[in-house]
């Protein structure tokens, strides 16, 4: 399926949820330093925040009157946490490597779009020994709106010159599905860290990213632009 530069087709991975089961790590870092400030924070209250940018989280948790340098404060510290977390033990999710690897030599364009500071993607895609399979990345840093809105995959796709007509997004959470829907592209979702339910706007939803190959998600990408 080698394509020329016109017919080239992009997939954008989120990294969280996706790349990384990471889903428990930065749970408990959250609630550790919440628990800290006396706040209880459970996984019910934490799992629709799960995906969106840092300084989101912090206002939706401790509340949105926080100064700005207090909201910086509290996630440098979580970050810290969970960059130290990661290396000590690297979650890994079942078949990413598999799926980068035949993206790639399909003739895939491949680029991450991830709310997560550049330090945290930096350190995944070091542990996932697959820096130079992507084209572009484009982390929290880079953005200035957060999912649902698609500034993220849509500056992904630019930098990896696709149209955004010719990308899939492979997302773990309902709000990145809002955001590649927002920006034309074909939406994956995998299920596991949000309930199958909660992902239903997304043209595809599997449970596990063995299910996915470069042919199909050609096939998904090609029969939506054929019907746009």
């Amino acid at each position: 399926m080698q394509q020329s530069i016109k017919d080239r087709l992009g997939v954008i991975f989120d990294i969280d949820g996706v790349l990384l089961n990471s889903y428990r790590l930065h749970y408990e870092c959250w609630r550790a330093i919440a628990e800290k400030h006396g706040i209880t924070l459970s996984e019910r209250d934490f799992d629709p925040l799960f995906g969106r940018r840092g300084s989101e989280i912090v206002r939706e948790i401790w509340g949105g009157d926080l100064p700005p340098e207090q909201v910086a404060s509290i996630h440098q510290r979580k970050q810290a946490q969970y960059r130290e977390n990661l290396q000590q033990n690297f979650p890994l999710m079942d078949g990413a490597i598999e799926l980068i690897d035949s993206l790639a030599a399909k003739g895939f364009v491949l680029g991450v779009g991830s709310s997560a500071p550049p330090e945290n993607v930096a350190l995944s895609l070091r542990g996932l020994a697959r820096t130079n399979s992507f084209a572009a990345v484009v982390t929290g840093s880079d953005v200035t709106r957060g999912k649902p809105d698609p500034e993220v995959f849509l500056l992904a796709a630019q930098r990896m010159e696709i149209e955004p007509s010719a990308c899939a997004v492979i997302e773990d959470a309902p709000a990145g599905i809002a955001a590649a829907l927002a920006g034309g592209m074909t939406a994956i979702a995998l299920a596991g860290t949000a309930p199958p339910e909660s992902l239903t706007t997304a043209h595809l939803v599997v449970t596990s990213l063995r299910q996915l190959s470069p042919e199909g998600i050609s096939e998904l990408i090609l029969s939506r632009r054929h019907l746009g």
